[in-house]
């Protein structure tokens, strides 16, 4: 694995990308557009500066999610994948190409969805709007390489949208959106306590209320930085060469 061949691999997929406006469009404005369509259902209340934190980590996360793994899977069935590993470029810098390419993509969208969410749907933010960002960034670097993740087991894109169930709606249900988490069964809580976008939620809404300092803060950016290593890490090892 070599830093040159994954900023290759990188260069590669960003120009495609370049190319794609449906999904530069999907990438950079839906999320904002969900976050502006939460906070028109909740105008002249005060619900949407409790669950706009939410948002800013649920809908990025998703969108990163489902482009990556797709993207990631079709480089798989085109047999472009193949071809490209019969040259000298391993799995490792496959996958971290894609996460440095995606990675960046994720930057840029969160950048948008956050001035979005507070500039233009006025989401009030108590505490440091580039802590919130950081955060922001870390959540959509999640759903990517959870993203990468799936495109590794996963065969066809039907089968990849089945692995939603199983690593994105769960983490919704539990992550504190809907009810507390302190108010969940006590099972439930336990589960949610070990699920990476709780701690996105968590850290996010802690950002907006001010009320943790940034050493908590940091600590649930570096919980988040350990599943996406993991992921990353498993998606290079379990990625097969083609599809049956």
């Amino acid at each position: 694995m070599t830093l040159a061949r994954t900023f290759a691999t990188a260069g590669r997929v960003l120009s495609q990308i370049r190319h794609d406006p449906r999904t530069i469009g999907l990438l950079v404005v839906v999320p904002s557009l969900l976050i502006g369509l939460v906070a028109w259902i909740f105008t002249d209340t005060a619900v949407f500066d409790s669950i706009g934190p939410a948002m800013i980590a649920l809908f990025p996360f998703i969108v990163m999610f489902l482009v990556t793994s797709i993207a990631t899977l079709r480089e798989r069935r085109s047999g472009t994948l193949e071809r490209l590993l019969s040259m000298p470029l391993g799995k490792g810098d496959f996958i971290l190409g894609y996460a440095l390419a995606f990675g960046l993509l994720a930057i840029v969208q969160t950048a948008v969805a956050v001035s979005f969410a507070v500039f233009v749907c006025g989401l009030e933010i108590d505490g440091s709007i580039w802590l919130l960002f950081g955060v922001a960034v870390s959540d959509a670097l999640l759903g990517t390489s959870l993203g990468l993740l799936a495109s590794a087991f996963a065969r066809t894109e039907f089968q990849v949208v089945q692995f939603m169930p199983v690593l994105v709606f769960p983490q919704i249900l539990l992550g504190g959106i809907f009810i507390p988490r302190s108010d969940l069964p006590d099972v439930l809580e336990a589960i949610s306590e070990w699920l990476p976008l709780s701690f996105a939620i968590d850290a996010l809404t802690a950002v907006a209320n001010d009320s943790e300092d940034a050493a908590w803060i940091a600590t649930k950016i570096a919980v988040i930085a350990a599943w996406i290593v993991g992921a990353i890490v498993i998606g290079s090892i379990t990625l097969r060469r083609r599809t049956p």
